[in-house]
């Protein structure tokens, strides 16, 4: 070549690079600085065909474009992959040469296609160089001519000068796409975030997080899913698109699928073409009758804990953006908090609801106070007795209807510091000046973590009626039978005395029996005068000094014939010196009479009864041990209560007198009585008495 065609050559590539330098400088859009400098090379070369693939900074292919003809090909990423992992592309990248192949059929690093076939297309010829910027792969740029050998090396060195020229340019313009794709991803999270959260309803949150992840990644359906906590199954509870309504219901047994895989894992992942995928599951898509082609899919995550996944199918572009898996497993994060807190939120209002129905239902007047009594809410049933409506009846203090207890509650209600509940009687002043009995019962309750008081008003009207009809039996029976029974008492002795010695032998066992009977008839009477005396607060006149010896060995006698009648035995377990007990000595009797015959009646014919007593410390233990059926834990404050019967129809009769008598009049003499399990089964009652006067 002669020096003005050199020259003429020279100005040519001058023009051209300065043209190249002029265009890609124009733009910072990665697509068109990569569409203006794919044009310009094939101009210049005369190619009909090229492409552009641009790495980032993992030399993994980003962005890239495609020109056959004059033809503009859009999404081509995907389809250069294979070109880049194996063909001359890829040869370029991990050599970082440019190389001139005269021939691709020729050239193993060529990948042929069916288009290379001698029928169609056929051998080509090919020239390819890296894009550098400051000695940083970037990219690689291939250009095809259909001629075989068309190529030289004046037309590789001036592919070589235009990558080397447009290598800042595409750095740039891919930097900037970077941040664009950054700044889009961080706007649609805090849109998300902003979005997601603004309601507390689980499903509006859910169809949020939904149409966030729809319009952010732009894809055909979008599902959510979350973990039984049972089962550990997946369990799709909200679903986007035409489809959706039938994903939701759908279980994924753990670790099945792609959606079970990123669940167990905690990993989020793009699969580009869901076909090559060995963990999808095809059998989805048969049931709803839909394809799957491509899927986004990231864990939602709640402290750290996997509780659910989000998947993105099928992006209507045709392939995901890079971004697209930063956007969905960001939002993923926020999903779990939403979530969660949408639950917790519809958790605490239907307990609200369970509770203020519980409270507006309830049968019994409930009020709700402050720690200074002043009532803050109450219920229809506090409106209807009192005849008060609601608002006159906030801010009214509780004792404005009722005599609070202070010795149960404190002065300040500081005994109810420990959160038990605390009872007691009193009355209500209902409407119209009316006094209706109450059992009142008290106790501290947390209201949005405040300290507050309820009170629960129970009308106690039929109980004490009832209570007085028992008491003023009682009281009949009591009179009606005392004065009759003083004469049965008197003539049977009158009789006794009067019986010759030579009397007929079977006689006298008769008169024991009447006797007996009349003593037993005496104890009862004179037990139901001291339950009326005991409860009304008399103290214990008559006290004497007295062995418990003698009084175990009275009560012995008084129910020997019925012990001997079961063929029963009473075994005595009584410490030997013990000192004497300051007790009224009949009514202690009864109490063991009491407790003997309760022994007598639960214990199985021809059985032993133990009967004992022990120092300990300045007070006397006596019990009394049978081995009948026993009483449960939850039944053994009870039966100390007037009227209270444990066996009901089927066991022994009785009014359910004798262990309250018991009970009264071992507390009268400053004692206490209880009972536990014996060793071998059956009851053992415990009471206390006093060694020493007061």
């Amino acid at each position: 070549m002669d020096k003005k065609a050199q020259d003429q050559s020279m100005l040519a590539s001058l023009e051209l690079l300065y043209d190249v330098s002029r265009e890609i400088a124009a733009a910072l859009d990665l697509r068109t600085v990569l569409h203006r400098v794919l044009f310009l090379s094939m101009k210049n070369v005369r190619a009909i065909s090229g492409s552009i693939i641009v790495l980032d900074g993992n030399q993994q292919p980003v962005e890239s474009a495609i020109i056959t003809g004059s033809q503009l090909h859009e999404q081509t990423t995907q389809q250069l992959r294979i070109t880049y992992e194996r063909g001359l592309a890829g040869w370029v990248i991990r050599n970082q040469k440019a190389v001139l192949v005269p021939d691709t059929s020729q050239d193993e690093r060529w990948l042929r296609r069916p288009d290379d076939d001698a029928e169609r297309t056929g051998p080509k010829s090919a020239v390819s160089a890296p894009i550098l910027a400051r000695d940083h792969l970037v990219g690689v740029m291939t250009l095809v001519h259909p001629t075989p050998g068309f190529f030289t090396q004046d037309h590789l060195a001036l592919v070589r000068a235009i990558t080397d020229q447009a290598g800042v340019a595409v750095l740039n313009a891919r930097l900037y796409a970077e941040s664009q794709r950054q700044t889009r991803a961080m706007t649609a999270l805090a849109e998300s975030a902003a979005t997601i959260t603004a309601s507390l309803k689980t499903d509006d949150v859910l169809q949020q997080i939904l149409e966030q992840i729809s319009q952010a990644l732009q894809v055909e359906v979008v599902s959510l899913a979350l973990i039984d906590p049972q089962t550990q199954e997946l369990v799709f509870r909200a679903a986007s698109g035409e489809k959706g309504p039938n994903v939701i219901g759908i279980r994924l047994a753990p670790g099945e699928g792609i959606a079970g895989w990123v669940a167990r894992e905690g990993i989020g992942i793009i699969v580009p073409d869901v076909r090559q995928d060995p963990r999808f599951l095809p059998t989805v898509d048969k049931l709803l009758n839909f394809v799957t082609k491509a899927i986004a899919c990231a864990p939602i995550r709640l402290r750290g804990e996997v509780i659910g996944i989000l998947q993105a199918i099928n992006p209507k572009d045709g392939a995901f953006d890079p971004d697209a898996l930063q956007v969905i497993t960001g939002i993923g994060g926020l999903a779990g908090t939403a979530i969660h807190h949408a639950q917790l939120f519809e958790r605490m209002e239907a307990a609200h609801q369970r509770y203020r129905e519980l409270f507006e239902d309830s049968i019994d007047p409930i009020l709700i106070t402050d720690l200074e009594g002043r009532i803050l809410e109450a219920n229809r049933q506090v409106a209807m007795i009192t005849g008060m409506n609601r608002e006159s009846l906030l801010n009214t203090m509780i004792d404005h209807f009722q005599i609070v207890d202070q010795a149960e509650l404190g002065e300040k209600f500081e005994k109810l510091a420990s959160g038990e509940t605390t009872s007691y009687e009193t009355c209500l002043k209902a409407e119209g000046g009316r006094e209706v009995p109450i059992q009142v019962y008290v106790r501290n309750v947390f209201i949005d973590g405040i300290s507050n008081l309820q009170w629960i008003l129970r009308d106690v009207t039929e109980r004490k009626n009832l209570d007085n009809l028992r008491n003023d039996l009682i009281s009949m029976i009591y009179h009606d039978l005392r004065s009759p029974l003083s004469n049965i008492v008197s003539s049977l002795d009158v009789i006794q005395a009067l019986m010759p010695q030579d009397s007929d032998p079977a006689v006298e066992p008769l008169l024991d029996i009447a006797i007996r009977a009349t003593e037993r008839i005496e104890r009862l009477t004179n037990s139901l005068l001291d339950i009326r005396r005991l409860e009304a607060g008399q103290s214990i006149a008559s006290r004497e000094l007295v062995s418990p010896t003698s009084i175990t060995k009275e009560a012995v006698k008084n129910v020997l014939p019925i012990v001997e009648n079961k063929n029963q035995e009473i075994t005595l377990l009584i410490e030997e010196n013990l000192p004497k007990v300051w007790v009224d000595t009949d009514m202690i009797g009864r109490v063991l009479t009491n407790l003997l015959e309760n022994a007598v009646k639960h214990t199985p014919a021809g059985s032993t009864i133990y009967l004992g007593a022990r120092l300990e410390g300045n007070q006397v233990i006596m019990w009394v041990q049978d081995n009948g059926p026993g009483i449960p834990p939850d039944e053994r404050e009870r039966i100390f209560d007037k009227f209270s019967r444990l066996h009901g129809r089927g066991g022994p009769k009785g009014l359910g007198l004798g262990l309250a008598f018991c009970r009264l009049a071992v507390e009268a003499h400053g004692g206490q009585i209880w009972v536990d399990d014996g060793p071998e089964g059956g009851s053992n009652f415990k009471f206390t008495l006093p060694t020493q006067m007061d």
